[in-house]
């Protein structure tokens, strides 16, 4: 039996169809082996050093859609100076912006943030604990300002806000007026019902956490103590499993409160990250963390001294002031977080 040719016009669009549907195939299975080699490759440890200052601390993690990469903001301390006076090593600090291509495993020292910020002696000043929020516009940093590089502690520490369209560089728009000149350590949330709420450490009132709220996170109004049960300083506020938590670097571990409607905190028994990890640099108890939340699970960021072990715990030399970035999974059981920071971490930290 003679078989009569397919029409032409029918063969072009099986065609077509048949071309589209491996352009699929392969686009779906490109994004899937990606994701596979991401998801079975666990974060090193530790996680990332500066290799500047070796100083890496307080980090905070985001997103930037410019670069379709993660960028991860910190305080970059003078760790390896030599022969430093008191704590001078702490202050005179820039703020190193560290960026990962493959969903946070490998991070790479990219340059420091450009800090626009109105003084007389731009290489007299230091910077603290950045925080960097997005209101899907503009970013907002809201950095903690030491006017000077000094060998104490006893001197005026405010927090600044500033804005950038690139996340590189930073122009000043205001200092905020909160509970006194010596507050450091802000994060930013917002709130469910609209608004914007800081949290920060007063270090006059026993290194206590206080708030303020915002309406737009130019103009702040101070609301005074958070109802903690304990004090501690580089908070971070996030929503993960139906509850807002607040993580609070207590000096001996991390304290955790869980809270339905960001008023009243309830806290956990115990501390993260108190007894010693047995990563490399991971040692010792972890401290200013930062959490980022994909895909519901969630991403406990820290920084540890990893050189404070054994007979060097006490001792001021260069492996006791140098720190580390760490990274490990969070995991929630009958409304307590808890973490095993010696378990591998697969992080995926997705393209958005």
């Amino acid at each position: 039996m003679i078989k009569e040719p397919m029409p032409a016009r029918l063969l072009t669009k099986l065609s077509l169809l048949l071309a589209a549907t491996l352009l699929f195939a392969c686009s779906f299975n490109a994004r899937n082996t990606q994701q596979q080699m991401v998801n079975t490759q666990p974060a090193p440890t530790p996680l990332y050093r500066d290799p500047i200052y070796d100083g890496a601390a307080d980090p905070t993690v985001l997103w930037n859609p410019l670069t379709k990469t993660w960028f991860m903001y910190y305080t970059n301390r003078r760790a390896n100076m030599q022969s430093p006076d008191g704590v001078e090593w702490v202050h005179g600090t820039p703020i190193g912006i560290a960026e990962s291509s493959d969903g946070g495993v490998t991070w790479k020292y990219k340059t420091n943030a450009v800090i626009h910020y109105p003084t007389t002696s731009p290489d007299e000043i230091t910077y603290w604990a950045p925080d960097v929020f997005f209101d899907g516009t503009q970013w907002h940093m809201y950095l903690t300002i030491v006017p000077g590089i000094f060998s104490d502690w006893k001197h005026p520490r405010t927090i600044a806000h500033l804005t950038s369209s690139d996340m590189l560089e930073w122009h000043h728009q205001s200092t905020l007026s909160l509970a006194n000149e010596k507050v450091i350590d802000a994060d930013v949330i917002a709130l469910p019902e609209g608004g914007y709420r800081m949290f920060y450490n007063n270090e006059p009132d026993g290194k206590s956490v206080y708030f303020a709220d915002s309406g737009d996170l130019f103009h702040w109004q101070d609301k005074g103590k958070a109802a903690l049960a304990s004090r501690g300083e580089g908070p971070v506020a996030f929503r993960w499993q139906g509850y807002w938590w607040l993580i609070v670097d207590a000096w001996r571990g991390l304290a955790v409160y869980r809270s339905d409607d960001l008023m009243q905190w309830q806290q956990q028994p115990g501390y993260l990250l108190g007894e010693p990890g047995t990563g490399k640099d991971d040692g010792i108890n972890g401290g200013h963390p930062d959490v980022v939340v994909e895909n519901g699970r969630a991403y406990l960021f820290y920084f540890t001294h990893g050189g404070r072990i054994g007979d060097n715990a006490n001792k001021d030399n260069v492996a006791s002031r140098r720190s580390s970035i760490q990274v490990t999974e969070l995991i929630m059981n009958n409304g307590k977080i808890s973490t095993d920071r010696n378990a591998p971490t697969f992080i995926t930290l997705p393209e958005k």
